[in-house]
């Protein structure tokens, strides 16, 4: 058996939340394989909101078991919040012991650097999930195993401030006292060891024993650390590759992938953005598809589809299929534009370059449709949407096998 994927193909935000619960009542098992807190996925069921950002969106399927992989960060505190929303979670939830923790001191670096940029900074969550994976890839970070034996990681973090005294006082932090520490990670050790597990083994096991497994991302393939607009990015592998390393999986046992974009584009925090529109579009498709950050608050960047950065991206993670979110938040509009092609330096490219600070756009227009909202069958579709979907599919070369047509789980087109 081998276990299928979800993955963003845009800047994050494209709405993988409500496809991973809706498929996740077909599956045994539902796994997130990287990012931490930063990540935000909002699930509409029976008109209540669910705002997950740590445990996977298979919880909403009381027969799931749900994972958090070892190329996740993890901070106890958040996690422990975000439990609370459920009940009986003990046997369906597993957390890997090798992901990394992200602790205090974490967030407080993150925030004390951005300050210090100015307006040259990224425009992180400042959740401190860059200097927990910096730590992690610098060896100095602490898993969430060791949670299991608090004497001996309260040891280990006093001796890393120790070992880091120039940066903390560079940057004007007061550490922990050892007291403080162990009370903190005691009450973790005490709330989260019931579910503090070997996932890597769980996984394989599930999946020797044909158990449907299906993997999660969190934010999106453009804000890959490798393939990403970097800096501008994320701090782990966001694509689909990145499951691999973050569950402890070959590429043999990946199945279908499927990618997940929004019908229009956003983008949250700094960076280049070539189909951002700053007039009425923007604003329209802002309101409309309420865009605000589920974890931060903040406002979303909003412009046409990028159908060009979306063909990149879908041969980045092998894409089978996509997954349109988000159709009914272009009701309305007279014409709907689609980025078919990039000029840059007066040369037309179908391609995405490594620098997409001068790129411009190229765009196609379709006519726009009055409304979509709550059509769950594609025959029913306007015949203008439908051709919006197929110059999609003819651009970026992957069929559209599923459409949302509104937040509601069962307000979506299979075709």
């Amino acid at each position: 058996m081998r276990a299928d994927l979800i993955v963003g193909i845009q800047w994050g935000d494209e709405g993988k939340g409500k496809i991973v619960d809706m498929l996740a009542q077909k599956y045994d098992v539902v796994c997130r394989y990287q990012g931490g807190h930063n990540a935000g996925h909002t699930i509409w069921v029976n008109g209540v909101r669910y705002a997950l950002h740590l445990i996977p969106s298979g919880v909403l399927n009381p027969k799931a078991i749900n994972i958090i992989g070892n190329g996740v960060v993890v901070s106890p505190a958040d996690l422990i919040k975000e439990m609370k929303q459920f009940d009986n979670l003990e046997g369906r939830l597993f957390i890997s012991d090798k992901a990394h923790l992200i602790l205090s001191y974490h967030s407080t670096i993150d925030k004390a650097k951005e300050a210090l940029k100015g307006d040259k900074a990224i425009g992180t969550t400042g959740k401190g999930i860059g200097p927990c994976y910096a730590d992690k890839i610098n060896r100095g970070g602490h898993r969430v195993g060791e949670l299991l034996h608090p004497s001996t990681l309260v040891a280990k973090i006093t001796e890393y401030f120790e070992h880091n005294r120039a940066i903390f006082d560079a940057l004007n932090i007061q550490t922990p006292t050892a007291t403080e520490l162990f009370e903190e990670i005691e009450e973790y050790r005490e709330k989260l060891a019931p579910y503090i597990a070997n996932t890597t083994n769980m996984v394989w096991n599930f999946l020797d024993s044909d158990k449907k497994v299906l993997l999660e991302g969190a934010q999106g393939t453009m804000l890959d650390i490798d393939h990403g607009t970097y800096p501008f990015v994320t701090s782990s592998n966001t694509i689909s590759a990145g499951a691999c390393s973050g569950l402890g999986l070959n590429p043999k046992q990946i199945g279908k992938v499927t990618g997940i974009v929004k019908a229009y584009c956003t983008r949250v925090g700094n960076g280049p953005f070539p189909t951002e529109d700053f007039g009425d579009a923007g604003k329209t498709m802002a309101e409309v598809g309420k865009e605000k950050g589920t974890t931060t608050g903040r406002l979303r960047r909003c412009g046409w589809f990028d159908a060009v950065l979306v063909k990149y991206a879908a041969k980045l993670n092998g894409c089978d299929d996509l997954s349109l979110m988000k159709l009914d938040v272009l009701d309305g509009f007279e014409t709907i534009k689609v980025c078919t092609a990039y000029e840059i330096d007066g040369k037309v490219i179908d391609f995405v370059p490594s620098d997409l600070d001068n790129v411009k756009p190229i765009y196609e227009e379709v006519k726009g449709w009055k409304s979509v909202v709550g059509v769950r069958n594609y025959d029913d579709l306007p015949i203008e949407a439908k051709e919006y979907i197929e110059m999609i599919e003819r651009v970026t070369g992957v069929r559209v096998g599923i459409i949302s047509t509104s937040p509601e789980r069962d307000d979506t087109i299979i075709r």
